[in-house]
């Protein structure tokens, strides 16, 4: 079974968080998904993320802390995704014909998504700390 290795960037602007949709004759293709890719053998998992948002994008950006791994196995592979917090520096502009926008976290449910992001929806969905205990901020 092949075994791959995914980061992902969590970027969030304005309440809402960045997704991209898989192409046609990809795997899962039409499936929303936070935008990353594959490491090649050896690559660094924030240099990986860079290069895919530079590809898939046309984006800089700043890779900052690892939200959430997670390993999910298709039928066909097994997908090992390293989620980072990112900070895009400018516009994304898709690349490769793909569609993105950008989605308020309550309504993540509504999408079709990968498996392997369900615990990474669950974690952008849960109440805050403040929020759970009554202490919601002035907005």
């Amino acid at each position: 079974m092949t075994r791959l290795v995914v980061t992902a960037a969590v970027v969030e602007r304005d309440g809402c968080v960045l997704l991209t949709r898989r192409l046609k004759g990809t795997h899962l293709e039409g499936y929303w998904e936070f935008p990353g890719g594959k490491c090649e053998p050896g690559e660094a998992l924030h240099s990986c993320l860079k290069r895919e948002l530079r590809e898939e994008l046309a984006i800089d950006s700043v890779v900052g802390d690892e939200l959430l791994t997670t390993t999910h196995a298709y039928p066909d592979r097994t997908v090992t995704i390293h989620f980072f917090a990112v900070t895009l520096l400018g516009e994304p502009a898709p690349q490769i014909g793909q569609q993105m926008q950008w989605v308020r976290r309550e309504d993540l449910a509504t999408l079709k998504l990968p498996p392997a992001d369900d615990e990474l929806v669950a974690l952008l969905q849960a109440p805050s700390r403040e929020e759970r205990h009554g202490h919601l901020p002035n907005r």
